[in-house]
């Protein structure tokens, strides 16, 4: 595996950042500012060096983590610590978006969809864009028949797009459940990956689950990316354009459920 040294990447970025989004529903905007997790952390970086494998036991060579230093390049990874109902402490995991073709891995929270669900409507959708595709090299470039099936091939890409959207559920700590094309209104349009980055995941997860979140880091581990925003090792806070949005319905409820504790 190409990797540096992790403690003196880490060591140099650990520091928390704030989660905070207006909630369109309460008027509010909130602010989730948390203590970095640094005794999880360090087990899921031993998790992600040490072993290899997202799951070192099970054999699936899909789960190998070399797949982050490939030409896919790396990704977001994130840790959450939550107390439950009783106070006893929790540690969740998640990783942004798929993992080698993967949306749900055990031990990991789960994406913000059914997973069976979303296969059932992608699956038809992207095989007919994939026909559209092959029709198109066929095409005499420039002529008519090209741009009528490029024409085709978008709308069907877009239509996909917002039924695969339509899937998503955020629910926030007052118990209350938005959908994106909500949260999103007034807005143009709902960015790609809306919804697939750890922090709504880890987010969503404590609050169907009624646990109260303490603290979250989020990072990047493996290959650059291309556009080499994110670097192998470095802390990130959670991004503007997806995230925000999402937080200010998803952290409502939240400053409640913190005050409930310490009363």
């Amino acid at each position: 595996m190409q990797q540096t040294d992790k403690i003196d990447i880490l060591a140099s970025e650990f520091s928390p950042f704030s989660y905070t989004g207006f909630c369109s529903s309460c008027g509010t905007e909130h602010v989730f500012t948390g203590a970095a997790c640094s005794a999880s952390l360090w087990t899921i970086l031993a998790e992600l060096t040490g072993n290899g494998s997202f799951c070192p036991n099970s054999g699936n060579g899909q789960l190998s983590t070399d797949f982050l230093f490939g030409q896919s390049r790396g990704k977001m990874f994130g840790v959450m610590k939550c107390l439950d109902t009783a106070g006893g402490t929790h540690y969740l995991k998640a990783f942004s978006g798929q993992f080698n073709g993967l949306w749900q891995i055990d031990g990991w929270v789960p994406p913000l969809f059914d997973v069976d669900m979303w296969i059932e409507v992608n699956s038809p959708a992207e095989k007919a864009i994939k026909e559209l595709g092959e029709e198109i090299k066929f095409c005499p470039d420039g002529s008519d028949l090209q741009k009528k099936i490029r024409r085709e091939r978008k709308i069907l890409s877009r239509a996909l797009m917002k039924d695969l959207q339509s899937l998503y559920r955020v629910i926030n700590f007052r118990k209350q459940v938005s959908t994106l094309h909500d949260i999103f209104t007034g807005r143009e349009g709902i960015p790609t990956g809306t919804g697939d980055c750890c922090a709504p995941k880890l987010f969503n997860f404590a609050a169907t689950h009624d646990l109260i979140p303490l603290a979250i880091s989020e990072f990047f581990w493996g290959r650059e990316n291309r556009s080499g925003t994110r670097l192998h090792g470095h802390f990130y806070p959670p991004c503007d354009e997806k995230c925000r949005p999402l937080l200010g319905f998803m952290l409502c409820g939240l400053e409640a459920a913190h005050a409930r504790r310490t009363s």
